[in-house]
């Protein structure tokens, strides 16, 4: 699937990573600046001691800087049964940040973060670093609070979400 306006190099990078499997995540993030959430898929293990995450945000997302200023976030490891929220919050259906928060789906968790009920991980903490590569931001993030609910995963390759079972 090219895009006519990225160079022939940046799409076979494109490419490439499209077929690079990543459990989905919603980072929701509330603060001084606001209460957002976007869909990733690059999130990573940093380390165990201290508990230690990362994920990464286009800068030139309008959610890039309220995640920044807020400084606290929570990544919702998705489940199987979750890809409608995952399309909500890549901005893929049609439906508002303020009613996404509305619906009875969320639970307040650490620093009153936006806790997705029935995700598989809901890990809770502060972003304490922030490098630019290129297009993005690596948010580092030392978790607070981590909740657990082992479940199908969902996944996204090939440009498609798909189902991993336990």
């Amino acid at each position: 699937m090219a895009n006519p306006s990225i160079n022939a190099f940046s799409q076979k990078f494109r490419d490439a990573m499209a077929h690079l499997s990543a459990a989905v995540h919603v980072v929701t993030s509330n603060g001084v600046a606001g209460k957002v959430g976007i869909t990733v898929s690059s999130v990573s293990s940093v380390s165990d001691n201290p508990a230690t995450v990362l994920f990464c945000v286009n800068q030139s997302s309008a959610l890039h800087d309220i995640i920044k200023q807020n400084g606290k976030v929570c990544i919702n490891v998705l489940n199987h049964q979750q890809q409608d929220i995952a399309k909500h919050f890549a901005c893929m259906l049609d439906s508002t940040m303020e009613e996404r928060f509305e619906w009875d789906i969320w639970d307040n968790g650490w620093q009153n973060q936006p806790v997705l009920r029935n995700a598989i991980s809901a890990l809770q903490g502060e972003i304490v670093e922030t490098h630019t590569v290129g297009t993005h931001s690596i948010f580092i993030v030392r978790l607070a609070e981590i909740e657990c609910q082992p479940n199908h995963s969902l996944v996204y390759f090939a440009r498609q979400f798909k189902t991993v079972e336990i």
